[in-house]
Parts: C-alpha cells; structure tokens; sequence
C-alpha cells in the first residue's frame, strides 16, 4: 500500500469522480439472461368454452367491474385497507428497497466529514502532536469487473420480486373474500332450507303420532318420525356452528368486525359475474401471473448473484483518500492550519483462499437452478389451477341442471307422497323416505351453486385478475 501526498486539495475530488467513471464503465460477469421455456402444454385442453372476440381478459378487468354485489364490494375495499397479509407485503416492498437503495450507493464514493488527532513521543524526548480536519473516502471500490453492479441488479429484481408478491397477496385476498362472503351466503340458505325441513318434519311427527293415539301407525312409524326430526335439528345445529365459523374467517380477512352500514347485497345465484373469461393460451401466463413473474425476478437475481461471484476471482482495487487541513497545534488547526491530502489505493488479488470463491460460485450456480425450478413450478402449477377452474366450468353448468331437476322431482314426489299419506294411500315409511330425499337434494342444489359461482371467482383469480392499485392502504 502506497501513501502520496500533495499540496492541491481538489485533488482526492477529482479523483474520487475519475474512479466513479472508470467503475460505472467497468465489464460485466454476468451470465446473458434467457427466459426458460415454459415447460406446459400450447393449449388448455378443458378450455372448451368459445368466448366471445370481444370478451374482455380477467386481468384487464378491474374487481370493481367484475363483482357487481355492493355489499361484497364494501368488504373487499374494507380488506384492502385493513388485512395484515397485505400491510405485511407492502412494508416487504419499502424493506427491500431500502436494501436496494444501500447496494445502489455502493457504486458511488461516500465522502465523511472527520477530525482526528494523535500525540506521541519522539526521539528527543520531547511528545509531537498532529492533527487533521477534512473529508475521507474510505475503501471506494473501482468497479472494473462488474462485482458491486452485480450486487445492485440482485437487489433490483428482488424488489421487483417483492412488488410482484404483494400483487399475488392482493388478488388472493380479493378472491378469499369473495369466496368467505359466497360461502356465508350458502350457509344463509341452507338454514333456511333446514328450518322448513325441520318444520315439516315436525308437522309430519304430530301427524304420526296422532295416528298412533289412534291406532292406524307403528311405534316404529312414531320412532322413524322422530329420528327424522332429530336428524334435522342436527343438520341445524351443525349449519349454525358453520355459519359463524365462516363469519369469523371473513373478519380476519376484512381485518375488522364486520361493518353495520353495508350497502345491501345480492343472492347467491344474483351475482351477475361474467360466466366465460377467455383462458387464451398458457404462455401468456407469463405476463398476467404476478407469482410468475416474481418467480422471474427471483431468478433474475440469481442470474446477476453469479455475475458478483465470478468477479469476486478478479483483483479488487479500493480507493481511500482525504483532504483538508492539518496542524501540531489544535487551536490553530483552522485559523492557520496548512492543507493537506492523502490517496491511497489499494489492489487485492485473490491467490489462496482455501476454495471459497469457488465454492461461492457453485454455490450461486446451484441458486441459478433452483430458481429455474421454481420458476418453472409455478408456470406449471399455474397451468393446473387454470386447467382445473376450466374443467369447474365446463362440467358445472350440466350438474346444475341435472340438479335442479332431481330437486324438481323429488319436490313432486314430495307433494304426491305427502296427498297419500294425507289419505291414508301411503304409509309413514314412504312420506318419511321422501322427506329425506327432498332435504337431500334441497342441500345438493344450494352446494352445487356455490361451487358454480366460486368456480368463476377463482377462474378471474388464476387467470390474473383483481389487481389494481385502487383502494389498496400503503
């Protein structure tokens, strides 16, 4: 290490901008990026459903236009504004740029104000005092191979990762509300559903039993009746616990209780969302998914953290200097203290280090492909998630309307069977099997729209859909 000294004080300033310029217009080790081809199918073979050429896409439809529910609309804006999981990844996105912001300023000198002093004896016996007022830059380092660019472009896409990821947490969060709120919805009618059947059920025990004070029915006529009836109290207990368990899941994603002045809302089968979302073909995943392309950005940072090791096998050559004024006598250090300045570079080249900059290589290579994997598992996993809400959608139309007509039917039978045993026709076994049948299929029919109306939900979900910055807290 040399250490020169001379008389012009702007010296160690142009030379600090001189090292900049040479350090900005260093090589890079880098190795050239090329995206991983998409390891699916061209096509969604369960993407039957021919939309329309004018239907807009899922993610170019904002979640104000696809839900038409107010109600549900207030709860998403409350969501936003409120849920943890979200808050959580907006501070992620000002963490990491801070990070990036440090890495950034690693390309340019930092310039620090410092006095210093120092006394100590010398050969005559007598003590010598020195000291020194001035700016410093300490260990700048000349960036000739790429290493602290490297570094920096790592942090980067890391904070493009993170920006991605809250995209992911908001459109999950806009989905799980919807579905939270659909699944209260169900649970409303399926009470009301179990309230007439337990009404019913009770009429027909009063009417067996009024038989057996009579004579004309069984005591396993009256024991049938009443384990009907119990086994419908059960139901209702059962849809009761429910229900509260799944307003309590919706308060934890609205991050509050439940608001009293929503706007009123529409029935399950009201909703009006858009029946067929055009899928397109899986490659444009890439652009729509923000979990793709935050898996992207990851492996982009990988990408660059190979480009920081490979310099890390080249010289590195640091700047350390200072300018300003100095004097033996520290009252006149800036009355009548002399300039001074120092610059001393310094080059380090790596001879023995046991294997480490070999092995941090590997090391980053390996982290390379594992976010090559990852990128390519969540395009896959991606596909699936499409695949299946396209499979809901084309099979779920049918079972609505096979359901719907057994409900029709056994809702016949009901009434004939009910007129029967009215007339003594039919006997407590028929009214009683036909009660639980129409119960069953009653049940049936309100899962079966739930399950149609959330499979469009989770459809505008996984094809990208429900981002926008409107109404989201930072």
């Amino acid at each position: 290490m040399n250490s020169l000294h001379m008389r012009n004080p702007n010296v160690i300033l142009r030379m600090a901008a001189l090292s900049a310029a040479l350090g900005l217009s260093g090589c890079s080790l880098i190795p050239s990026y090329e995206r991983p081809a998409a390891p699916v199918a061209s096509r969604f073979s369960t993407d039957t459903a021919a939309a329309p050429s004018t239907a807009r896409a899922a993610f170019d439809t904002e979640w104000q236009e696809f839900f038409k529910d107010a109600r549900l609309k207030r709860l998403i804006e409350v969501a936003l504004q409120n849920n943890r999981d979200l808050r959580v990844a907006v501070l992620n996105i000002e963490q990491t740029r801070a990070q990036f912001q440090v890495r950034r300023a690693d390309e340019l000198p930092s310039v620090n104000a410092g006095i210093a002093g120092s006394r100590g004896p010398i050969a005559s016996g007598a003590v010598s005092s020195s000291y020194t007022a001035g700016l410093t830059v300490t260990a700048y380092e000349l960036d000739f191979f790429g290493r602290v660019r490297a570094l920096s472009q790592a942090a980067q896409a890391q904070l493009l990762g993170t920006e991605e990821a809250r995209k992911t947490v908001q459109i999950t969060l806009i989905a799980s509300v919807a579905t939270s709120y659909l699944n209260l919805l169900a649970d409303d009618e399926l009470l009301r559903v179990t309230r007439d059947t337990v009404a019913t059920r009770q009429e027909s025990l009063r009417l067996t039993r009024l038989k057996f004070d009579n004579e004309a029915a069984s005591q396993l006529d009256l024991s049938q009746a009443q384990s009907l009836l119990e086994g419908a109290n059960v139901a209702l207990a059962q849809l009761t616990r429910q229900r509260a368990q799944d307003e309590n899941a919706l308060v934890l994603l609205i991050g509050q209780n439940i608001p009293a002045d929503l706007p009123a809302g529409l029935g399950m089968t009201a909703q009006g969302l858009v029946p067929d979302l055009p899928a397109g073909v899986p490659s444009e995943l890439l652009t729509r998914r923000p979990d793709v392309r935050q898996a992207e950005q990851l492996l982009l940072a990988n990408n660059a953290n190979i480009g920081a090791a490979r310099a890390a096998f080249f010289p590195r050559i640091t700047l350390t200097g200072s300018v300003g004024v100095a004097s033996s006598e520290l009252d006149k250090l800036f009355s009548n203290g002399t300039s001074a300045w120092t610059f001393v570079p310094q080059l380090l080249a790596p001879i023995f280090d046991a294997g480490r900059n070999k092995a941090n290589l590997e090391a980053a290579k390996v982290g390379r492909d594992i976010a090559v994997a990852q990128y390519e598992k969540a395009i896959q996993s991606g596909f699936r998630e499409v695949s299946d809400a396209l499979a809901g959608r084309a099979t779920l139309d049918e079972q609505l309307r096979a359901q719907s007509a057994q409900l029709a039917a056994e809702t016949t039978r009901m009434q004939l069977t009910d007129l029967r045993f009215r007339n003594g026709v039919a006997n407590a076994f028929d009214i009683l099997d036909a009660q639980r049948s129409l119960f069953a299929a009653q049940q049936a029919l309100v899962q079966v729209q739930l399950q149609q109306v959330q499979n469009r939900v989770t459809l505008y979900k996984v094809l990208g859909g429900g981002w926008t910055n409107a109404g989201v807290a930072h």
